[in-house]
C-alpha cells in the first residue's frame, strides 16, 4: 500500500498538498499519513510560562490535524494516520521517515507566490538521500489541476 506523508500547517499550500495525497491514495489504494509539526519555543526564564506556550502551541496543531483528518473523511476518504511532534522540523520529518519505511512518498505545498518555504529548499535539496520521493506541490493549482494530475 502507498503512503503519502503530507506536512501540515494552516498554510494554503499545506491544504493543497492535502488534497492531492488524498487524490492520489483514493486512485492508488494507498492511505494519507498527517504530520503537525510544533516548533520548540524559546527558552523562558520561568518554566511554567514556556510551559504553557508549549502546550498551546501543540494543542492548536492537533486541531489542524484532527480537522484535516475530518475533511478527508467527510470527502469519502479513509482516516488518516495522524502525528503530532515536537522540535526542529526538517529533522522531525527524516525521523518521521525513518521510523515509518512504508511511506511511499512525501508531499509538501510549495506557496503560489514567493520563494519555496524551509521544508521544501530542505528536503528538494536532500531528495537523492531520502528513501521516498519527494513530491512538490504548486500551491496554485486549481481543484480540477489537481484532480487531472492526482
Amino acid at each position: 500500500m502507498r503512503v503519502y506523508l503530507v506536512i501540515m500547517d494552516e498554510t494554503d499550500e499545506a491544504a493543497t498538498a492535502l488534497r492531492f495525497a488524498a487524490r492520489r491514495a483514493a486512485r492508488t489504494g494507498g492511505q494519507v499519513h498527517l504530520l503537525a509539526l510544533v516548533p520548540r519555543q524559546p527558552f523562558v526564564a520561568f518554566g511554567g510560562i514556556q510551559a504553557t506556550i508549549e502546550e498551546e502551541a501543540r494543542a492548536r496543531a492537533e486541531a489542524l490535524v484532527t480537522t484535516a483528518a475530518g475533511s478527508l473523511l467527510s470527502e469519502g476518504g479513509q482516516m488518516p494516520a495522524i502525528a503530532v511532534k515536537t522540535g526542529n522540523g526538517e529533522q522531525v520529518v527524516r525521523e518521521y521517515l525513518a521510523d515509518h519505511p512504508e511511506v511511499s512518498a512525501l508531499v509538501l505545498g510549495a506557496a503560489a507566490n514567493g520563494g519555496p518555504g524551509p521544508l521544501v529548499s530542505h528536503f528538494t535539496g536532500m531528495a537523492g538521500q531520502l528513501a521516498c520521493p519527494v513530491y512538490v506541490i504548486p500551491g496554485s493549482l486549481t481543484d480540477e489541476d489537481l484532480e487531472r494530475l492526482s
